[in-house]
């Protein structure tokens, strides 16, 4: 989800300051003067192989030189950007739900974080960046830190994840809705188009090949058959459940099983605890979020909440403690969609419920 929602509502939790007019020209005009500025360069000048320019959205994200200072708005970008040992070419990252993926610990502490929540565009400009990355339209969009449109006037080239746009309308209020199921292939085709635009499409090629093994692996010969899930990413309130067909419908169609919540095309629902009662999932999947913009962030706190409340603690999954803890990275369109495969798939064998 994005980040404010199960990552939740697409709105910002919180309103940036007022932009300063001075201090935007000064940025605008450091980015336009070279600060590194891929789309700013002259094409004669442009090093072998470039520019370079990948279709992204519906919008051509176009780089004259590969990028040295580049800003990840998102965590699933961040992700990407640093399995593709591009740590090093990065002045700041933001908006993050989790703990930083395994094995890539060393690298993020190298690179600034701007700011836990979702930065304001002066934040972002200050870092003089020649190329920004998000994974969400509330993120890269009207509402978040600026449009793509605005970064591209400035001098910056703005890539958002396809997987928040193919198949998917934005224009509501909540996170979205999807007229087509997304698929992993969406997913490396966003490591793929970076790779690209970076200069190192053999460490895309083999990022994708090892995530396309691990999918391999995890569900290899797995029959879930008849066993159904539901996915609870934040709120207690009034919780966020995972529709059809977003990431959690790539992790539940991976291992053959149903989503409880397949009827609706919403990507993150919010619907009431009687609903989650009489749909009565085999398996609860809950995000264990380190972020605190929500309520029951954390997977003991959902645990702790279903085992209290009178309408969720005699649920079958419930009773029987079938739980199956992911990160929120997991949950939303990521790379980390394959440990959500990786994990569900184990706990379904260790519950007895897949082959």
């Amino acid at each position: 989800m994005s980040a404010a929602g199960p990552v939740g509502p697409r709105r910002p939790l919180l309103s940036r300051r007022a932009l300063r007019g001075p201090v935007l020209l000064l940025s605008g005009a450091l980015l336009a003067s070279g600060c590194g500025s891929g789309a700013a360069n002259d094409d004669a000048a442009a090093p072998a192989g470039h520019p370079r320019a990948v279709r992204d959205c519906g919008h051509d994200v176009r780089v004259t030189a590969p990028p040295r200072r580049a800003v990840s708005l998102n965590q699933g970008t961040t992700e990407i950007l640093l399995s593709l040992g591009l740590a090093d070419r990065m002045v700041g990252t933001a908006t993050w739900t989790d703990p930083v993926m395994k094995g890539l610990e060393k690298a993020n502490s190298e690179v600034p974080r701007l700011a836990d929540d979702m930065p304001s565009l002066e934040t972002v400009l200050d870092a003089e960046p020649d190329f920004v990355a998000a994974s969400f339209a509330s993120t890269l969009g009207t509402g978040g830190v600026a449009t793509r449109e605005r970064f591209t006037r400035l001098g910056v080239p703005a890539y958002l994840s396809p997987s928040d746009c193919a198949g998917k309308d934005n224009s509501g209020d909540g996170d979205g809705v999807r007229s087509e199921p997304l698929t992993m292939d969406t997913v490396y085709g966003e490591v793929r188009d970076l790779a690209r635009l970076f200069d190192v499409e053999e460490r895309g090629e083999k990022l994708v090949a090892d995530l396309e093994s691990r999918v391999d692996r995890a569900t290899s010969g797995i029959d879930a058959s008849g066993v159904t899930l539901m996915y609870w990413f934040a709120n207690s309130t009034s919780p966020y459940l995972a529709g059809c067909c977003g990431a959690p419908g790539v992790i539940t169609r991976a291992v053959g099983a149903e989503n409880a919540m397949d009827d609706t095309h919403e990507e993150w629902p919010q619907v009431g605890w009687e609903t989650v009662a009489d749909r009565d999932p085999d398996v609860l999947v809950l995000g264990d979020l380190t972020r605190k913009s929500q309520t029951a962030e954390t997977a003991a706190k959902k645990i702790e909440f279903l085992e209290s409340n009178p309408v969720t603690r005699n649920m079958t999954a419930v009773r029987k403690k079938r739980y199956v803890l992911l990160s929120g990275q997991a949950m939303n369109p990521t790379i980390r969609t394959v440990e959500g495969v990786e994990q569900v798939a184990a706990a379904l064998r260790e519950f007895g419920l897949a082959k």
